[in-house]
């Protein structure tokens, strides 16, 4: 345990799964700018950091979990940001969820400044990242991501180099793509099963140990049936990803038409103020088009 580890973002991925990095032992520094966030992990046992470049001076490893590209640019190149405390050999591990041309620029400009990184997006939403078994996808060189990796498995039960910088985000835009069609398609087909008459819980029990159950439908279909939309993760989050998804596919000349209806449905709920809900309330969308909800019987 003998690297410094500091950690930026204490959100409701990054706050889990920090507290993870002090029950493993690890010297842990944390800055946020929710200072409720930072005074919980602080009374754990982490130090905390004004900015991130105080971070960096603190620490070896710089670990960021962010909203999009535009918060980990300015984390990391922005004023008092990373790049301005870190040491030449830090190694910066973003587990943010961004754009992957994003990873590789801010790989670049760290390394013009002897800073390591790689990308390492995570899956699993908060309810694997309390009990630290996330899977994390990720891009960077081999020696890096075998540094990296014993503080990477006191966070996911899965970690998996998957290729050079941008590759982890690339892998997780895959992720959410399939994340998303599924709820879509379980949410479409669970309404069906509630208008026809059937009780969706015992469609549920029916199906879920055959070929269409999957880890999607066995966390956000009880959600659904509690009418339970807390988030875990949010719709307007899944909005950035598949963004990142689109602009990503459309840069490479890939058509991604399911992606693409899948984002309007997600717009909508938006537009409804649902942006704030867990994405297992997509099903919402077609229990308003069908006038019935998916709900367990009293």
């Amino acid at each position: 345990m003998s690297k410094k580890i500091g950690f930026i973002g204490l959100g409701i991925m990054g706050k889990p799964m920090s507290k993870n990095l002090l029950k493993a032992g690890y010297d842990l520094t944390v800055c946020d700018i929710n200072t409720a966030a930072v005074a919980e992990v602080v009374a754990l046992g982490a130090k905390s950091a004004a900015t991130p470049k105080d971070v960096a001076a603190q620490t070896d490893i710089v670990i960021t979990m962010l909203p999009n590209s535009p918060q980990v640019k300015t984390v990391v190149l922005g004023a008092n940001g990373v790049a301005e405390g870190a040491k030449p050999g830090t190694i910066v591990v973003d587990m943010s969820s961004i754009a992957p041309q994003a990873a590789q620029e801010v790989a670049q400009a760290l390394a013009a400044k002897g800073v390591k990184m790689i990308d390492a997006p995570v899956s699993g939403g908060e309810p694997k990242a309390i009990d630290a078994t996330l899977s994390i996808m990720v891009g960077g060189d081999a020696a890096v991501f075998a540094e990296c990796e014993p503080i990477l498995k006191c966070m996911g039960a899965s970690v998996v180099l998957v290729g050079d910088v941008g590759a982890g985000n690339v892998t997780k835009l895959a992720n959410q793509i399939v994340v998303a069609l599924n709820i879509a398609a379980v949410s479409e087909a669970f309404v069906l099963a509630t208008k026809a008459g059937v009780d969706p819980e015992a469609v549920f029990n029916a199906i879920k140990g055959g070929l269409a159950g999957s880890t999607v439908m066995n966390a956000k279909v009880p959600m659904m049936l509690d009418g339970n939309f807390k988030p875990g993760f949010r719709i307007e989050l899944h909005i950035k990803d598949l963004q990142n998804a689109l602009d990503t596919a459309h840069a490479l000349n890939v058509a991604t038409p399911l992606t693409a209806n899948v984002m309007e449905t997600l717009q909508a709920l938006k537009c409804d103020d649902m942006g704030a809900c867990d994405h297992s309330a997509i099903v919402r969308f077609y229990e308003k088009l069908a006038k019935t909800e998916v709900r367990r019987k009293a």
